[in-house]
């Protein structure tokens, strides 16, 4: 070989964001002259740049070359030492390539940020937010979570209580709120409350949200029976008042008119009544109106009008699962229809079916969801938000869920809503299994998701979290 090379420093350390420069020194051992160029190779060589990348040397001369490495602050670059290459190739003898080897050490940093799913949670009994955790450092995340509110009011129950995180990736605990104290009567109360995700070591992340705890009765239903009580003391009292004067006028009565007080003799028993006759009209038939649902008016005794149009109702979602069911009283089925901005109420499609106008730019504002052989469904609408700090849009209202053949509404046909990112749904309480697709703007068709409630996560998220990319259109199926 004709080439001579040494890396100064054979290993360095860098800080992931941050960069750091190694010296090739190379000597022409040839007795030609010869111009050699400079390559990265391996895992490292996205991030390294070799200045200059050609270099001509004379014989027996020496020249250098520097290596600069700026690893970026994402879980990518992995912490600790990685091996790195620079390939030197001879352009006059391009079979004698050289790959000096060296070593860069990335130190280890942490970032870690948790949301809870949804923020605020509503229940009588316990509610059931979920945690999101990301790790979003170079090293392996090791944590657990507590919970804590004002006035100890709250119990909590974490699965799991303890999380490690590989880089890059994310883990969900389920968390079970429970009130110490139960509401019999009267308004709900909101409960704040703080989930802590706890490092050795580091100050705890905090994350923030809501219980509203609900009275298990109305507080309409406690008047309601304070004043019926009230009004049955108030009746017994009047006739336990009254009752002796009614009963010694009408003996007094009895006695100035010589009327007997004994039972009068029984009369004969009166004869069975008879059957109706066999001729008798039966009623008429309900006309074509009153069997739509009208009010039955139709021509006058002169039979000189006209019948009366009826408007028909409006077709939901709801409207379309009732009748896959009663075709397929057995199936599960789910239909839905979506509101976009400008157009309206789309038809209702059912089971895999395609609601909206993919790729026309035009958002959705809500969407409306019926199901039958699941056991229900909820959903919780995610909306662009004008004042978002992280570029992505936020959930301004909790889940709402239905039985089945009942419709759910997420989001806002308001002029003004905002424009839909995407929305969570689960069926049967999250027992059930729901998949979906959705278009999103600017993009195409994401992939088919779909529930998994056997390894907990009993929801899937419809869209995306991107500030900027609402969906335009939708496919579910159960």
């Amino acid at each position: 070989m004709s080439l001579w090379t040494s890396l100064e420093p054979a290993s360095a350390t860098v800080d992931p964001g941050g960069s750091t420069t190694v010296r090739l020194r190379l000597r022409n051992t040839g007795d030609v002259v010869d111009e050699y160029r400079f390559e990265a190779v391996g895992p490292l060589a996205p991030w390294a740049v070799v200045e200059p990348q050609s270099l001509r040397l004379y014989p027996g001369t020496t020249g250098s070359v520097e290596v600069t490495f700026a690893p970026p602050r994402t879980p990518d670059a992995t912490a600790g030492p990685n091996p790195y290459a620079v390939r030197i190739t001879p352009t006059e003898h391009p079979e004698a390539t050289a790959v000096p080897e060296g070593n860069l050490t990335i130190t280890p940093f942490t970032e870690v940020r948790a949301e809870l799913v949804p923020p605020t949670v509503k229940g009588r009994f316990r509610g059931r937010p979920r945690l999101a955790v990301d790790n979003l450092g170079n090293t392996k995340l090791t944590a657990s979570v507590s919970g804590s509110d004002n006035g100890d009011q709250l119990s909590y129950d974490f699965h799991p209580s303890n999380v490690q995180i590989e880089p890059g990736r994310a883990a969900f605990v389920e968390t079970t709120l429970k009130p110490r104290q139960i509401i019999w009567f009267g308004s709900a109360e909101r409960r704040p409350y703080t989930l802590a995700v706890q490092r050795s070591g580091v100050t705890p992340l905090d994350v923030e949200g809501t219980y509203v705890q609900r009275g298990f009765l109305p507080r309409w239903l406690a008047v309601f029976l304070s004043v019926s009580m009230a009004l049955a003391v108030t009746c017994v009292m009047l006739w336990i008042a009254y009752k002796p004067q009614v009963r010694s006028a009408a003996a007094e009565r009895r006695e100035e008119a010589g009327i007997s007080t004994l039972p009068p003799a029984p009369s004969p028993t009166p004869g069975a009544p008879k059957a109706p006759s066999a001729d008798v009209t039966a009623p008429p038939a309900a006309t074509e109106t009153q069997q739509a649902g009208g009010d039955g008016a139709g021509a006058g005794a002169g039979g000189g009008g006209s019948e009366e149009e009826t408007e028909a109702p409006e077709q939901t979602a709801a409207t379309a699962v009732q009748q896959l069911a009663a075709e397929d009283p057995s199936g599960r089925h789910i239909c839905y229809r979506v509101y976009a901005a400008g157009q309206g109420w789309s038809d209702a499609v059912c089971d895999g079916e395609t609601a909206g106008t993919a790729g026309s730019g035009t958002p959705l504002r809500a969407v409306n969801i019926a199901v039958s052989g699941t056991k229900g469904t909820s959903s919780a609408a995610f909306v662009h938000d004008p004042a978002s700090t992280n570029g992505e849009g936020h959930f301004p209202e909790p889940w709402s869920g239905v039985a089945d053949g009942i419709d759910n509404y997420v989001g806002s046909t308001e002029e003004d809503a905002p424009d839909m990112l995407g929305f969570t749904i689960n069926v049967g309480g999250g027992d059930g299994t729901v998949c979906q697709s959705a278009h999103v703007h600017n993009d195409a068709w994401l992939g088919l998701v779909c529930d998994d409630p056997g390894t907990g996560y009993d929801f899937t998220y419809v869209g995306t979290h991107d500030n900027n990319s609402w969906i335009e259109a939708v496919k579910l199926t159960v």
